[in-house]
């Protein structure tokens, strides 16, 4: 099975608000083993062009931190899954989706534990 999943970025870690991030990593999964990976811009500011561009890369997948209810409903209307409200090393966290641990706290913002997904 193959998924592509996008990770805002900031720096070394998710990017703490998905509204304004401006990078992704997206990779390419391949019988959860990582087949491609490589960084894009991620400029768009309104809702629905942030939308167009994840379908457009064919994105699967969408991993990050905080995001605003307009924004994900959009990008959700688009048939892609989220992973809200997560931090951390974008390695680790790509890791840690692979292994179906995506949600342990130490991934987690301050103030949205384990049971949000």
């Amino acid at each position: 099975m193959q998924v592509k999943v996008a990770l805002t970025v900031w720096e070394s870690r998710i990017s703490p608000v998905f509204d304004c991030a401006q990078m992704l990593l997206v990779a390419d999964i391949k019988n959860q083993t990582v087949t491609g990976r490589c960084y894009k811009p991620f400029l768009s500011t309104f809702p629905s062009l942030r939308a167009a561009e994840l379908f457009d890369l064919g994105i699967d997948v969408l991993i990050c931190g905080a995001i605003s209810q307009v924004f994900a409903n959009i990008i959700e209307a688009n048939g892609i899954r989220i992973f809200p409200f997560v931090t951390g090393d974008p390695n680790q966290v790509l890791d840690a989706y692979l292994s179906g641990t995506l949600n342990r706290t130490d991934f987690k913002m301050p103030g949205f534990g384990a049971k949000n997904n």
